[in-house]
């Protein structure tokens, strides 16, 4: 069986969480901020916060820019489910910017559209979130342009994108947002087994981040409101929760950072090999833009003439061949819970005929050139 992704693991890894479990400390221990300067230090930006999942990362982040009931939050509709939740929790109001069917990405022009209709009616967005979907940047440069403009924040989803660079600067430096968030799942670029990573170069952004993530306690004298009653104290200032990071799972993020430009070198290898074999086939990938340099947490191909029969034939006809095809992802407007909240198919034509044509075929550094060729073999198979 292939598998449209995994993690890549080794001793170095085995090694590095032993360790930690052999140690003083399995939580809360030095792995964590060691892990957050790593992070810090990949990616040029000043702060860097861990957390349980990239989920929890973009909960905080929304209620770090002080996201509440009564604000409006847009997204991408091309995206699993909690880059639009993360709003909802904070009750929010969600809409969606519809994608640039060639990249996947949100796209700027329909961006601009929609806000200048939002100005008129005055119901500008508080934060937008644009996804860096399959690992590639969205034009950064041009949403952080318009946020200038029409006064919204910024938090790049970038979930799919550690190693990944924008105009030849790492993603996650936060040159054109307020907040970057990473996954480090499983399948992602590199993992934590569970974990997510918010990044910002303001430190008002990331104390109240630090806060949240850890039920809203302090320890720190001058965050108190009283001097403190002796080394055990400490002192509940806001509203948080339990979105910590632990000491095994930082332990075996720090190994694999250590490794992430060899693992997306590997996956541009690969997905140059795809673009090369399925250059006479009827589907195409996602293009690659001048100014980006895709991390590859997928490959993704669209079919030249979308349609819902042969994109499901060829997704079930994969998956009888041993290739585990998978669509990334469905348009969040069309989830049941989304179209209770009045959202209908044909809100987002772009994202609509998006997912009406797109694959994600495997891709990870263990694929070897033989499964590649199988692959697009099967692929152009089936398709004949």
């Amino acid at each position: 069986m292939i598998p449209y992704g995994k993690q890549s693991i080794d001793q170095t890894d085995i090694d590095a969480v032993i360790d930690v479990l052999n140690s003083d400390w399995l939580t809360q221990g030095p792995k964590v901020p060691q892990f957050e300067k790593a992070v810090v230090d990949y990616t040029g930006s000043k702060n860097a916060i861990a957390v349980n999942s990239a989920t929890s990362a973009l909960h905080i982040a929304c209620l770090a820019l002080n996201v509440a009931a009564g604000d409006l939050v847009w997204t991408s509709p091309i995206s699993f489910v909690a880059s639009s939740n993360c709003a909802l929790y904070c009750g929010a109001t969600v809409d969606f910017i519809d994608i640039n069917q060639a990249t996947g990405n949100m796209c700027t022009i329909e961006l601009e559209r929609k806000l200048i209709i939002a100005k008129k009616n005055e119901q500008l967005p508080k934060v937008i979130i644009p996804v860096h979907l399959a690992g590639q940047s969205c034009d950064m440069k041009r949403i952080y342009a318009l946020s200038l403009e029409y006064g919204f924040s910024i938090i790049e989803d970038a979930s799919h994108a550690i190693g990944a660079k924008y105009q030849n600067k790492p993603v996650g430096n936060c040159q054109y947002s307020d907040i970057c968030v990473f996954s480090f799942h499983p399948v992602k670029i590199i993992t934590s087994a569970e974990g997510g990573m918010a990044t910002t170069n303001d430190p008002e952004l990331a104390r109240k981040m630090q806060l949240l993530r850890s039920h809203g306690v302090t320890s720190v004298d001058t965050e108190m409101t009283e001097p403190s009653h002796g080394p055990w104290y400490y002192q509940q200032i806001s509203l948080g929760f339990n979105y910590r990071m632990s000491d095994i799972h930082a332990a075996l993020g720090l190994s694999q950072l250590q490794k992430v430009d060899t693992f997306v070198a590997k996956r541009h290898k690969l997905a140059n090999l795809y673009v090369e074999l399925l250059d006479d086939t009827l589907v195409t990938p996602l293009v690659q833009t001048n100014n980006t340099y895709s991390a590859y947490h997928l490959f993704i191909v669209q079919l030249k003439v979308p349609c819902k029969t042969k994109h499901r034939e060829l997704v079930t006809q994969l998956r009888s061949q041993n290739i585990i095809g998978h669509v990334h992802y469905i348009p969040i407007h069309l989830q049941p819970y989304y179209q209770a909240l009045g959202f209908e198919p044909g809100d987002y034509l772009n994202a609509e005929c998006y997912y009406d044509g797109a694959v994600t075929l495997p891709l990870y550094p263990e694929l070897t050139i033989e499964q590649v060729q199988y692959v697009v073999k099967t692929v152009h198979d089936i398709l004949s």
